[in-house]
């Protein structure tokens, strides 16, 4: 089997995925509006840690990518499926800001499981960083549809710095 053939497959395999995910959110939602559900008990916090448990897997699966590059042992196939990942949970990523975990305040100690290091300016500017979350999950898409060694690389290289310049802009690290 070619590396395009797997490359396919791969993304079959996560269409399927993503198809399965839509369902059931569908099918989560329909019941929570239908059982007129409270769904108050969610709270700022659990926005954070959500997003924190999201941003982790993202690390990871990055690092994955990055340890390919850095050491030229690319896998095309299993590259494929760290970019997918990385692509779907990029779409969803924004959506976990919501108004309310917007808590970032100087010069505290902060739990690192519960307290937010996004700075104020994700609420700000969210149409920024909206664009910019949805443009590195495009970028992630590409990625994992490269058909050589050389187009990878170029194209983690374009994700890398995606990922790095909203860092910059929509994160804080004191």
């Amino acid at each position: 089997m070619t590396g395009r053939e797997q490359g396919l497959r791969s993304g079959l395999r996560a269409a399927a995925k993503i198809g399965c995910a839509v369902l059931t959110a569908g099918v989560l939602g329909v019941s929570v509006v239908a059982l007129g559900q409270d769904q108050s008990a969610a709270t700022a916090k659990d926005a954070i840690f959500a997003r924190k448990i999201l941003m982790d897997t993202i690390g990871h699966n990055t690092d994955e990518l990055e340890t390919m590059v850095e050491t030229g042992k690319i896998d095309l196939a299993e590259g494929t499926e760290h970019a997918d990942n990385v692509s779907v949970m990029l779409m969803a990523f924004p959506h976990l800001f919501p108004p309310s975990s917007n808590q970032w305040k100087p010069n505290l100690e902060r739990d690192p499981g519960t307290d937010t290091f996004a700075a104020p300016e994700v609420w700000t500017r969210f149409s920024d960083f909206y664009l910019q979350a949805s443009n590195a999950s495009k970028l992630a898409y590409k990625v994992s549809r490269a058909d050589s060694e050389a187009e990878f690389k170029t194209l983690f290289g374009e994700l890398r710095e995606s990922c790095n310049a909203c860092h910059a802009a929509f994160l804080k690290t004191e």
